[in-house]
């Protein structure tokens, strides 16, 4: 019996934890609007071989700043941060979000068409500078 109810604890613990990293959407015509105006800051969680390649204009490297991510952030904690990754069958993007919320900001979503989705649209991207 006791068995029995840490197996439901963990799992019911485990489901708890697996909503807390579900971030809102944000559209891609929300997004758009908001790197247009620059009222957004992006993490782009693809990878830096991906980033060179192309990304959303604006986005940071995840992996490149990951350690430093505070630093590449804006001060206030109400910002909107977007996080992607390749598609939306990715979920890598949830290491940035998550990473964004643990530093307090509470205006943390997703962008699920990602890096594909963006290009796909016929959107602009930025290459990294050699």
């Amino acid at each position: 019996m006791r068995t029995l109810l840490a197996l439901a604890c963990t799992l019911v613990l485990g489901t708890v934890a697996m909503a807390e990293d579900k971030y809102p959407d944000i559209s891609h015509d929300e997004l758009k609007a908001a790197v247009e105006k620059k009222a957004v800051t992006l993490i782009d969680v693809n990878g830096s071989a991906s980033y060179a390649k192309g990304h959303i204009p604006g986005a940071v490297d995840f992996a490149k700043v990951k350690a430093d991510l505070a630093a590449k952030l804006p001060k206030d904690k109400n910002a909107l941060i977007v996080a992607y990754c390749a598609n939306e069958q990715c979920s890598a993007y949830q290491q940035g979000a998550k990473a964004a919320k643990e530093l307090g900001y509470t205006n943390v979503k997703h962008y699920s068409k990602g890096i594909l989705g963006w290009k796909s649209s016929g959107e602009k991207v930025e290459v990294a500078k050699k």
